[in-house]
């Protein structure tokens, strides 16, 4: 059976919107955020074991603006907690789109409570080709710029979906946000611009997933509300994946001439006055080996280790214990 992804994309189209490869590199003009499309796909073949994704067998449902009434009224009502995901750099829409079905399934089947969900997913225009450096270098300054770019048209995402959020949770389900890496980069942006728009607090997700994020370790404690400083105004709880051992980010690195989230938690970590326990946990993925790392696979342990999985899976669930750091 099918899984289900509804989406949003500030890609701008090529031709058909029922087609996946007409969602390509480029970005909505951060002005128009009405053109952000919306609608369903559906992905055939992911499978946990194996850790295939699967690939896109059609389209449907979509919407420019916002989502369908049809749509709305299935996510206001879906009868299962909401996942929203935002993919990391490297990703084509399908790649986005396949990934956010392959962690619906993978928490789904994880057994633990309030895990079976109904998973949305933002891509953003990354331009989804790693040939070799300095190809590399280019690609990753691109796909830096349409993170950062992307911010105001995941901000108008989150204001459009935040009544469906609000619905979903008055007919008694959690919402849940995943961000993966340069995903990360974007959500920093929208949660700036979140706050510059005169948005005010908002109980958007019980449970915030970052993994393995690409963004300066200092993101946290930035002053005026800067960086991802008020995400704890938008999140019950934030959750921060690391590994000293992502390759992808110790590149990054250099690049950036500045340590990156994902790498080792977030500056001051173990400083309980500005990350209290009750907000924060930290989950160290280092030594974590039960997946077959080599250079882009290690960026990747959130969706490839089992345990990492596991860990995940029992993060959001309602009771959920502290994270060892």
């Amino acid at each position: 059976m099918p899984t289900t992804v509804f989406f949003a994309s500030n890609r701008i189209l090529t031709g058909d919107s029922k087609l996946a490869t007409s969602y390509g590199p480029n970005i909505q003009p951060p002005s128009i955020s009405t053109g952000i499309t919306y609608g369903a796909a559906f992905v055939d073949g992911v499978d946990i074991v194996s850790n295939n994704a699967g690939a896109i067998a059609s389209i449907e449902n979509t919407n420019t603006g916002a989502f369908s009434p049809s749509v709305q009224g299935d996510l206001a009502d879906a009868g299962r907690n909401l996942l929203i995901f935002i993919h990391g750099f490297d990703n084509t829409f399908e790649d986005g789109i396949t990934r956010a079905a392959f962690n619906r399934e993978f928490l789904a089947a994880s057994g633990q409570p309030s895990t079976d969900t109904t998973v949305i997913a933002f891509s953003w225009p990354s331009l989804g080709q790693i040939v070799s450096f300095p190809v590399l270098d280019a690609d990753y300054r691109h796909d830096q710029f349409m993170a950062t770019q992307s911010g105001l048209h995941l901000m108008t995402f989150f204001a459009n979906l935040e009544p469906l959020l609000r619905a979903a949770r008055a007919n008694g389900n959690r919402t849940y946000l995943l961000a993966h890496s340069m995903g990360n980069l974007a959500l920093q942006s929208a949660v700036e611009s979140w706050f510059l728009h005169g948005n005010g607090n908002a109980a958007l997700f019980d449970v915030s997933i970052l993994a393995a994020a690409d963004c300066s370790f200092d993101v946290f404690g930035l002053p005026n509300l800067a960086g991802l400083s008020a995400l704890p105004l938008l999140s019950q709880r934030i959750s921060i994946y690391y590994s000293a051992n992502d390759q992808v980010l110790n590149l990054s690195l250099i690049l950036n001439g500045l340590q990156r989230l994902g790498h080792d938690g977030p500056k001051n970590r173990t400083d309980q006055a500005a990350f209290p326990a009750s907000t924060y946990r930290m989950f160290d993925a280092s030594n974590i080996t039960d997946y077959d790392r080599g250079f882009l696979t290690s960026h990747q342990y959130y969706r490839l280790s089992a345990s990492v999985r596991s860990q995940i899976a029992a993060d959001i669930a309602p009771q959920a214990s502290p994270l060892v750091a």
